[in-house]
């Protein structure tokens, strides 16, 4: 378990309703990294009541509860919010449910501090247990994400295990009153690419637990899609009045455009 704590990077947990899984990721989080927060984004399976007990015996631990489920967008807002607070300028946000390397975590942050003025991106490298259905999926929305930046370099809109520039997210947040469901992770590489933060893209596996092993996926394909499909309705209207900006910051080489 990493002692020493940053001041400036700590990793940030939206969860809701994940199990047994919860406490194994933290742990994992913890042996790599120090803060870890978590935020509880409403959960009525008792979840957080043994994480609860080990953040009272581990300060690189905290723990918050929101009363009620409201999205895991509006989770990471309110722990950015409260990282803002305290001085944090970067937080790597990670599922879970025991989907991402948590190995990977030393990695990412070296790269966010190396460049902090960019967003450090992982781009899943798939297993077996990967569903062909959710792969297809993300293809399309990745294709709509390339558009919509006009090719900043987005390696992957969906996959959440990413160092964004914490006043940045907050500021692009702040504005708009979407961003608050699964709508999150895609629509925050794309407003922060229009607000000129340069996408980082580094490989990292992927992989989603079997049922018997705790796995539980919150994803609901109708109602996921559609609020999807309503997402990117609304970005492409903006990126038709933001275009001629985009295209000249293209041009000149200009965030998120740059060498």
């Amino acid at each position: 378990m990493v002692e020493t704590a940053s001041r400036s990077h700590l990793v940030l947990i939206p969860s809701y309703n994940t199990g047994r899984l919860l406490l194994q990721t933290v742990a994992a989080a913890r042996a790599q990294w120090n803060p870890v927060w978590v935020v509880i984004d409403g959960s009525t399976d008792g979840s957080e009541l043994p994480l609860l007990a080990r953040a009272a015996a581990d300060p690189g631990l905290q723990v918050f509860v929101l009363p009620r489920n409201q999205g895991k967008g509006a989770a990471v807002l309110h722990g950015l919010r409260l990282a803002l607070q305290s001085g944090v300028t970067h937080v790597l946000t990670m599922d879970a449910d025991g989907q991402h390397p948590a190995a990977l975590i030393p990695h990412f942050m070296q790269q966010s501090q190396a460049r902090p003025d960019t967003m450090v991106l992982g781009k899943p490298v798939f297993d077996a247990s990967a569903p062909l259905l959710r792969v297809r999926g993300r293809r399309v929305s990745n294709a709509w994400t390339n558009l919509e930046t006009l090719g900043a370099g987005v390696g992957d809109s969906l996959f959440g295990f990413r160092v964004y520039p914490a006043a940045a997210l907050a500021a692009v947040m702040r504005r708009q009153p979407w961003m608050r469901r699964f709508d999150f992770d895609t629509e925050a590489v794309v407003r922060l690419a229009w607000r000129g933060v340069k996408p980082v893209n580094v490989d990292a596996p992927v992989k989603y637990p079997r049922p018997e092993d705790g796995g539980i996926s919150h994803f609901k394909y109708g109602r996921d899609n559609a609020l999807l499909t309503w997402m990117h309705a609304r970005l492409m209207l903006e990126f038709v009045l933001r275009l001629p900006l985009l295209l000249t910051r293209r041009l000149l080489r200009k965030p998120p455009y740059q060498r």
